[in-house]
């Protein structure tokens, strides 16, 4: 039985106090807190950070290495949405995530994924069924359902969806939300089915109409979509209803910070230190019912050691009474990944993405910086030889998804706001059902990116001319296998390639993943044709 004792200011979030103490730590748990007379430190001990909704393979790294980075952060868990191996792999892929991140001393909390496919609009690898839900909550004891995306299955009571609601709050089980725009009468009744959380508000008087209900308003900022300004005056007037999390995480930006960096953001605001901890560490244990500590007598030894409560440097980090990071830097190593994927998907001719001229107008994606909603707009048709094309003066690109779980004719629309003067981008990572998404100057540049991520079965690629890099991602063509910070630096040096070949977007790849993503609105692109995501159904690229 390893017994240890710590001292330090005890930042003490139940009691709203902060005083000199010593924490003696045995068999993982706290035996005891002694309040210390005339005694000063200079660190301050807090209960460590929670990210209360993330999606794993965002991180292009397995659980196991993003576990390696979140720890110098300070993080200790994170409520983790498996949906997107799920819908490559399934069950399989969900098992994989769940023994994977149990090789490591972090803690992982997975959801059942609720969405699997996320759309009957688009080509998934998989299917989760009522039945298997059911089957992974028992089996596997996973804390909530993932957010249920399919807003209008339950405005609708599809029942499928319906099924899934059921067994959840049979078990007991918290039901994240994922329903942006929702109001009204809408948000009524999707309330009404038991979801307690959302993270996709698009105005803060929308989620304050959310929290009215008696959701829970998860405050996002991530390499995806940035919140955090928009609703982080949340964390003075809502406390109890807020909490923190990234949702999509990229390496390059793992590196750098996680839930900490929204913490001295808050902080520096002038927030109250103990309402940003409240949603912070807090929020999340109460209302997903974790295990993880909240430095008390009698918890789990999770919490962090700062060095003061303006930077917030972590200077270390204990789960479960083990020392797993130390002034920025893990303690413990990479883990051995046997990747798992599918992929069937041949060779493409440049032949496969032509689209015939007509002589009119086209629809065109509009994708917008920082945000998964995009714009529907028109566009004159541009042709060479009877077929479309890009019309790189206007930055109206050609740019495709590939079903990537079996041979078919690709669909083709047109994007406007990438910039590329030259060259093509391609990648596996394409929300929900990682098909290949690719944008390019050219049907033969398209046609080369597409073809670097078949030869790799899933990854990232640059293409311009006869040079190439490419990143593998060999895990459900989602997740690297290497080390979190060699991936970090292949990412980085992807997205400066492309800004070389013209785009200004900030995170051109990451933009790209969720050009598929067909339940944000307004327009996306499936492998099976241009969607409407308001409509819920498919239209024509030309007009």
């Amino acid at each position: 039985m390893e017994t240890f004792s710590i001292s330090g200011n005890l930042v003490d979030v139940h009691q709203q106090h902060i005083y000199p103490a010593e924490i003696t730590v045995e068999n993982n748990i706290i035996k005891s807190i002694e309040r210390l007379q005339d005694r000063t430190f200079d660190n301050y001990i807090m209960p460590g950070f929670i990210d209360s909704h993330i999606h794993i393979e965002s991180s292009m790294l397995v659980p196991s290495e993003f576990a390696r980075l979140a720890v110098s952060h300070g993080t200790i868990a994170t409520v983790s949405d498996p949906h997107e191996i799920a819908n490559v792999l399934g069950k399989k892929g969900v098992e994989f995530m769940l023994g994977n991140g149990a090789k490591v001393p972090f803690k992982f909390y997975f959801g059942v994924p609720s969405c699997v496919p996320a759309t009957t609009f688009e080509t998934a690898g998989a299917e989760i069924s009522a039945k298997d839900t059911e089957e992974l909550f028992l089996e596997y004891d996973l804390k909530y359902l993932s957010e249920m995306m399919n807003f209008p299955g339950v405005l609708y009571d599809f029942t499928d969806v319906a099924e899934k609601l059921e067994i959840a709050r049979r078990l007991g089980k918290p039901i994240d939300g994922h329903a942006p725009g929702l109001r009204g009468k809408d948000v009524e009744k999707y309330v009404s089915a038991g979801i307690s959380t959302d993270h996709e508000s698009l105005s803060l008087e929308e989620a304050e109409e959310k929290i009215g209900l008696g959701m829970k308003i998860l405050i996002r900022e991530g390499s995806a979509v940035k919140d955090f300004e928009m609703l982080c005056t949340l964390i003075e007037t809502n406390p109890d209803m807020c909490m923190l999390c990234s949702d999509d995480k990229h390496p390059d930006d793992l590196v750098q910070s996680h839930i900490n960096e929204l913490v001295k953001r808050a902080l520096a605001k002038g927030f109250d230190l103990f309402k940003v901890l409240r949603t912070a560490c807090v929020n999340p244990v109460l209302h997903y019912k974790l295990d993880s500590g909240l430095l008390r007598e009698g918890d789990c030894a999770d919490f962090i050691v700062v060095d003061n409560l303006n930077e917030l440097n972590v200077l270390r980090t204990y789960i479960n009474g083990s020392l797993v990071a130390e002034n920025g830097k893990s303690l413990f190593g990479s883990v051995h990944v046997e990747p798992v994927n599918k992929f069937e998907v041949k060779h493409k001719q440049i032949s496969d993405f032509f689209v015939p001229a007509k002589g009119g107008k086209i629809r065109v994606v509009e994708a917008l910086e920082g945000l998964l909603i995009t714009n529907e707009i028109y566009a004159e048709e541009k042709s060479v030889d009877g077929n479309l094309v890009s019309d790189i003066e206007k930055d109206i690109l050609i740019f495709t998804v590939v079903n990537r779980y079996s041979d078919s004719v690709p669909a083709v629309g047109f994007i406007k706001n990438f910039g590329l003067k030259q060259g093509a981008i391609a990648t596996s990572v394409a929300h929900d059902s990682h098909n290949i998404i690719a944008v390019g100057t050219s049907d033969a540049e398209l046609c080369s990116a597409v073809n670097k991520i078949i030869e790799t079965k899933g990854g990232m690629a640059v293409v311009n001319g006869d040079n190439s890099l490419v990143l593998p991602l060999p895990v459900a063509g989602l997740m690297s296998t290497g080390d979190g910070f060699t991936v970090a630096e292949q990412y980085s040096l992807l997205n400066k390639i492309t800004k070389e070949l013209g785009t200004k977007l900030r995170a051109p790849f990451m933009t790209l993943s969720f050009m598929a993503l067909l339940v944000i609105p307004k327009i996306k692109l499936s492998d099976k044709g241009l969607f409407d995501g308001t409509k819920f159904e498919f239209i024509d690229l030309q007009v």
